[in-house]
């Protein structure tokens, strides 16, 4: 019992909006039942095919690389709230509609547009989480609001995959619902988002800048650029666990296949929930790219795991626990990374800049896998995916080397913060 207090205790001391978020995002992903089963829909209730769904899933993310964009500059310009509240509310008006009417071509286009809407909010998000932290406390306050959202998702993928053949349309007014919950909590509880002083000497990275344009923030962060390629590159290879898994799922086990990928998917939300405290804490003097590569290998073990034991359904289980380690690692490092080497000045535009490398790499990953299992099969696939992780690990070695030589104040002695000191 001391120890779980231990672990929970590290999370005092950040700013109480942090905790609001904290229980939006746990609303929010308590209804978020549609996006997992998304492949399922396209292949089993539309008929498509694996190129097909390829083909949905890039036209749909070139379409919201525009309104991402804005979505950054707005962040920068704007009250980051007000836009998060917006966002979600547009948001909510469609998947009521979705729930309203029958399963069309219609509904696909409201959740596109849901996605639109969510997606303008993002940068905004990212933004707002590093505006009301101080550099010392960055990864306990992105690892509390990750360790809320996967609280939310415990049960809602076995739900969902419950609801998936004969309701589901219940789905869409559950996430209409909970979203509607996490803005209401939002709008009314959130009063202060007064940037934190930060008075870390590596806080000079993130002094403001704002009569300097992007292009020039970014020549002047290069190694920026790299690790953008690298995370863009992994979510392209960690994406497959929502589109490679589930159809290797249904085309082995038929309709079952949505109750198993639901399941595990609840499993990667408990396994989250149960180490996310552990990971932050063991690992709190582990640099945020010795973080991503250990991340990274957790992935590509996951994965080989999968493939090699297709068909047996415990694999599954133990495959998801090492894929869902990798995932907090890489999680819980991705925000204070770039947060803590850009000027704040300019984060929504950075984080809507790497949204939009992220979407065109994985549209191309992503149109390849499709018409690779089309044409090749399952194992072809698997293959070219971890092909693709090795290159990224490599890429990550050689990122580490870098940021210590551009970003020499990050890597002194810290400060620990008010938990580790007691």
């Amino acid at each position: 019992m001391n120890q779980e207090r231990g672990l929970f205790s590290q999370y005092r001391g950040l700013r109480k909006e942090l905790y609001i978020l904290f229980f939006g995002r746990i609303v929010t992903n308590f209804g978020s039942m549609v996006w997992p089963m998304m492949t399922m829909i396209l292949s089993q209730k539309m008929g498509m095919s694996a190129s097909g769904i390829a083909v949905y899933m890039v036209v749909s993310s070139l379409i919201m690389i525009p309104t991402n964009l804005l979505g950054g500059r707005l962040a920068d310009r704007y009250n980051k709230k007000n836009i998060i509240v917006a966002g979600d509310t547009a948001s909510i008006v469609c998947y009521l509609l979705c729930a309203v009417f029958p399963l069309s071509t219609a509904t696909i286009v409201l959740m596109v547009l849901a996605g639109i809407c969510q997606s303008m909010e993002y940068p905004a998000y990212d933004a707002l989480t590093a505006d009301l932290s101080a550099t010392r406390d960055r990864e306990r306050a992105y690892s509390l609001l990750y360790l809320g959202a996967n609280l939310g998702l415990v049960l809602s993928p076995t739900i969902g995959g419950i609801l998936f053949k004969d309701y589901l349309w219940l789905m869409f007014l559950l996430s209409a619902l909970s979203i509607g919950c996490s803005t209401l909590l939002i709008f009314f509880k959130i009063k202060d988002i007064t940037p934190e002083p930060d008075e870390d000497e590596a806080a000079a990275y993130q002094a403001g800048r704002s009569s300097d344009s992007l292009l020039t923030i970014l020549k002047e962060n290069r190694v920026i650029l790299l690790m953008m390629v690298i995370l863009s590159s992994y979510y392209a290879t960690y994406g497959m666990y929502n589109y490679l898994m589930p159809l290797d799922m249904g085309r082995v086990h038929g309709e079952n296949g949505a109750v198993i990928f639901g399941t595990v998917s609840s499993l990667n939300c408990i396994v989250v929930v149960l180490f996310t405290p552990v990971i932050t804490r063991l690992f709190a003097r582990v640099r945020d790219t010795g973080k991503i590569l250990i991340g990274q290998l957790f992935v590509t073990a996951g994965y080989l795991l999968f493939l090699l034991l297709l068909g047996h359904v415990p694999a599954y289980y133990a495959a998801m626990l090492l894929f869902t380690w990798g995932e907090i690692f890489v999680t819980i490092a991705e925000g204070p990374y770039l947060t803590s080497r850009i000027p704040a000045s300019h984060r929504g535009r950075i984080n809507a800049l790497h949204s939009v490398l992220g979407t065109a790499i994985f549209s191309v990953f992503d149109l390849l896998i499709g018409r690779l299992y089309d044409g090749s099969g399952s194992t072809a696939a698997w293959t070219l995916v971890l092909a693709m992780l090795a290159f990224v690990m490599i890429l990550t070695v050689i990122l580490g080397i870098l940021d210590r030589k551009a970003y020499p104040k990050l890597y002194r002695p810290r400060r620990p913060h008010a938990a580790e000191e007691e």
